[in-house]
């Protein structure tokens, strides 16, 4: 082919070669032509070759093709350059931008050789009225050019205007180095130095291609855009980014493979570097009880953290990675990230897509990692906190190091598949769930972390504890002794099932004015028993004891981190820490804090921390995710098995409300408390809010709870002729009707003088019963009264005989008076409903209608969820206390029904 300029003309070049380029790439140029970095290499008839120095000192080459146009002007057929934009970029218009200036403007021209070579092209001239030749089986290569656009609109949502990035693709077809666009289907000519080329199009191979790109997900761009000129061809666009970067990464390789030619320009918003590997590096301080973790994407072999990467992600897409919105992403759906490169470097920002599959383990991993040092490369994590590593394994990452902190990790994920055999001398047969109690205290015990057996009270907390210590003395390691810290009644208990099931083990009662006799000898036992209260009295003299296992039975006494046996608790000093609880939380998250706070301290943060992260998020906003957060941090280090899952030998249980009404008396004396403590609370919330007026609550609740027992228990003075309680006589009369069905009944009352009124009926009805409150000081007689079939009916406190009892016998339990805590009724029933019981037990509640006792009956279920909601993995409901809550306590009766 050759190459024709007329001399005469004032621009050789076509004016159209401008349009190919973008405005900031031909400023560019400018600035590259005037600054003298363009070298040209070589000029011919049609093709022109030339050098370009970049911005980051790095020199490109170009390679610029020409041809004729009807109109004897030159147009532009292709400028293509070895830089990573590879056509149409800054450089390749700086060579042009250069030759037009020496065209232009010969006598300003510095390169004296390059003017003499272009005049000689400007002297070659084309013969006129060549022969046509015409050709109609050249076949079309398609071209696909991609780029983007950013604009200013106004957005009329906030007023303001808004900056967007506009993506195209534009499509055309290359039929001998000419390319072709539109419909029309006109003939594409080629001058040559001899003849014309008349090429035809071939319309049905382009429509092909067309729709090959519907089918990948373009549609044809309706709306003008900047980011390509006019004579780029026919312009698509895509439904959204997402879209974009699927083709871009899984779509784009295989056109290419076809035989595409994809030209992309320099700023196309989708021009990825591919991420060649991931790899997770663990530094270990085996001195320490934490481990350095960094996790990051390897890109042109450059090493990136993604801590900093993912930081500046969620700090610019704030919801983008919030767990809700996450968990809603499918694993195959990709985000764009851009990552910064070395000032040096002479690279621009990369941009990398990252698919949310990987993001999701990573960022469970990761946690709360955004709460650490800014622009910190590793996250520093706890050794306990170890599990979260497990998120990773289905990754393909490359580990670097955490040999042994991995090893922990998967061990404690896999904690309940490790099994052992029931010690040997235990005098008792392990039932499965026993023998996986026991196995998970041992797999602990390896793991040297501690942990919660949170069973249903009955399940044999006790038996499984003392297997385990067992355990420990068979193996050789009980060279300190255990310590378990108790209610002081259960100590008789512990003594006995000590006696019977582990008759190896050497125990020590320490308690009782005689107790510090055996300071000098605690060495020479394998357990020790000691009593919430007397603990802190000891503690000074305890906590110089080194024990081995350290178990706290009935743990939640030390719900309250600032009280005395709590802190005297966590000053002790054992290889491993133990709490056994059937009810672990009972009012709040905070309890579950104080018995972690003991166990693995500091694990779930100060109480600052955890209040922010778990108790407002779950108790006060309901947040699911927050749940199911805290839920997956406790889940290897607590065991809860309900005798629903467990005890299938039971019998079944059947709850009854057992409705009473308030006698004429009690509703008038009902009536005036209400309106008088109605009055005094409102009063003290006005004045400090509900969160600080709970006392005064708790008070005026007390005393319209106990009118609903009986009168005599708010005045000396009740009425003298008529019933003190509708309660108290409904009582009698369901008794009656027990009795005579042979019921054997547990009633429990919280109050203590309640239970001395109802101990009054009965002797007036000579009716023999047992009876434990907290001044009972032999607690093992009244139990053997009643277990040995001798008495119908046991009174039982709530507080003293909530924990501790084994009362098989009894088929029915009736709780006379509700209290918030649903789980201290739970207790109070497995007294009855545990292993062992062979009869169905029927579970009374007395409610007085209309009154707080009804209203407590409601808000019992809502702690139930909270419970349920942590313990067992569910989700919790909106169970906090509302004004409308207080409103429904202090609401007045309502109208009494008359009875026909």
């Amino acid at each position: 082919m050759s190459l024709s300029l007329t001399p005469q003309l004032t621009k050789p070049l076509a004016p159209t070669w401008v349009s190919r380029f973008k405005e900031q790439c031909l400023e560019r140029g400018r600035s590259y032509a005037r600054q003298n970095r363009v070298r040209i290499v070589q000029i011919g008839d049609s093709l022109i070759t030339a050098s370009c120095q970049g911005s980051g000192e790095n020199t490109y080459r170009q390679t610029i093709q020409l041809r004729d146009s009807a109109k004897g002007t030159l147009l532009l057929v292709s400028a293509n350059c070895t830089c990573p934009v590879r056509a149409n970029c800054k450089h390749t218009a700086a060579v042009l931008l250069k030759i037009e200036e020496t065209l232009n403007y010969p006598a300003a021209a510095q390169d004296a050789e390059l003017l003499e070579k272009l005049q000689a092209v400007l002297d070659s001239r084309r013969p006129a009225n060549l022969p046509e030749v015409l050709i109609d089986d050249v076949q079309p290569v398609p071209r696909l050019w991609l780029a983007s656009a950013e604009f200013s609109a106004f957005e009329p949502r906030n007023g303001k205007m808004q900056r967007y990035i506009q993506h195209r693709a534009a499509l055309s077809f290359n039929y001998l180095e000419q390319y072709a666009s539109g419909q029309k289907n006109a003939d594409i000519l080629i001058r040559q130095e001899h003849q014309t080329l008349r090429i035809k199009r071939q319309p049905e191979a382009e429509n092909a291609f067309r729709e090959q790109l519907r089918t990948l997900g373009f549609k044809i761009a309706t709306r003008q855009s900047k980011a390509l000129p006019e004579s780029a061809g026919e312009l698509f666009e895509m439904v959204n980014d997402s879209a974009w970067l699927n083709f871009t990464l899984n779509q784009m390789p295989s056109l290419r493979e076809q035989g595409w030619e994809l030209q992309i320009d320099e700023d196309f918003g989708f021009d990825l570097s591919p991420v060649q590997d991931w790899y997770a590096s663990v530094d270990e301080a085996p001195e320490h009880d934490w481990f350095d973790l960094e996790l990051g994407i390897i890109v042109n072999g450059q090493r990136l953290s993604l801590l900093p990467i993912l930081l500046n992600l969620m700090r610019s897409h704030t919801d983008l990675l919030s767990p809700e919105k996450l968990a809603k992403r499918r694993d195959d759906d990709l985000i764009l990230v851009n990552i910064p490169t070395p000032p040096n470097s002479g690279q621009g920002p990369l941009q990398v897509a990252l698919p949310y599959g990987r993001l999701k383990p990573v960022l469970a991993t990761l946690d709360e990692f955004y709460l650490g040092e800014p622009g910190a490369t590793s996250l520093r994590i706890k050794s306990a906190d170890a599990p979260r590593l497990n998120a990773l394994d289905a990754l393909p990452l490359r580990w670097e190091g955490g040999e042994h902190i991995r090893g922990f990790a998967q061990r404690l994920r896999d904690i309940k598949d490790f099994s052992v055999q029931a010690p040997e001398g235990l005098n008792a047969n392990l039932r499965p769930y026993q023998l996986e109690g026991l196995s998970w205290m041992q797999s602990l015990r390896q793991l040297e972390v501690g942990g919660i057996l949170a069973d249903d009270m009955g399940l044999g907390k006790t038996l499984q504890t003392l297997a385990h210590i067992l355990c420990e003395k068979n193996a050789g390691r009980l060279d300190r002794p255990a310590m378990v810290v108790m209610p002081t009644s259960l100590i008789p208990n512990w003594l006995d099932e000590a006696a019977h099931f582990t008759p190896q083990l050497k125990v020590l009662a320490l308690y009782g004015a005689t107790r510090k006799k055996h300071f000098e000898h605690l060495n020479d036992y394998d357990v020790i028993l000691t009593t919430y209260a007397l603990l802190p009295k000891d503690i000074e003299r305890l906590a110089t004891l080194p024990l081995h296992v350290l178990v706290l039975d009935e743990a939640q006494y030390i719900k309250n981190p600032g009280s005395k046996a709590s802190q005297a608790a966590c000053e002790l000093n054992a290889r491993q820490r133990l709490c056994l609880s059937g009810t672990p939380l009972e009012n709040h998250l905070g309890e579950l804090w104080s018995l972690f706070h003991f166990l693995l301290p500091g694990w779930l943060g100060d109480v600052k921390t955890f209040n922010r992260d778990y108790r407002v998020p779950i108790e006060r906003q309901g947040s699911d995710e927050r749940l199911q957060h805290l839920n997956a941090r406790i889940k290897p280090f607590l065991l809860r098995r309900t005798k629903e899952q467990v005890a299938t030998e039971l019998p079944p249980k059947t709850e009854i409300i057992h409705w009473v009404d308030l006698n004429e008396a009690q509703r008038d004396v009902y009536e005036t408390m209400r309106l008088a403590m109605d009055k005094k609370v409102r009063d003290e919330i006005t004045r400090k809010g509900v969160g600080r007026s709970q006392i005064i609550i708790l008070e005026a609740l007390l005393k319209l709870r106990q009118v609903c027992c009986d009168l005599r228990l708010v005045s000396d003075t009740p009425p003298k002729k008529g019933s003190t309680s509708g309660k108290l006589d409904s009582l009698m009369l369901m008794l009656d009707e027990l009795f005579a069905e042979g019921r054997r009944i547990l009633l429990f009352s919280q109050f203590t003088s309640m239970l001395g009124l109802i101990e009054a009926e009965l002797k007036k009805r000579k009716v023999r019963y047992a009876i434990l409150t907290g001044q009972t000081r032999d607690r093992r007689a009244p139990v053997k009264d009643f277990q040995s079939g001798s008495l119908q009916i046991f009174l039982i406190s709530l507080k003293a005989g909530g924990v501790g009892l084994n009362l098989t016998e009894a088929d029915t339990v009736i709780h006379y008076d509700p209290w918030w805590n649903p789980a201290a009724e739970n207790q109070a029933t497995d007294r009855a409903y545990r292993i062992g019981q062979e009869k169905p037990v029927f579970v009374y509640k007395m409610i007085a209608r209309g009154t707080v006792e009804e209203k407590i009956q409601h808000l019992q279920q809502e702690k139930s969820d909270l419970a349920a909601g942590v313990l067992d993995g569910r989700i919790a409901g909106d169970w906090k206390l509302q004004d409308d809550d207080i409103d429904a306590l202090f609401a007045p009766l309502p109208p009494k029904i008359e009875k026909r």
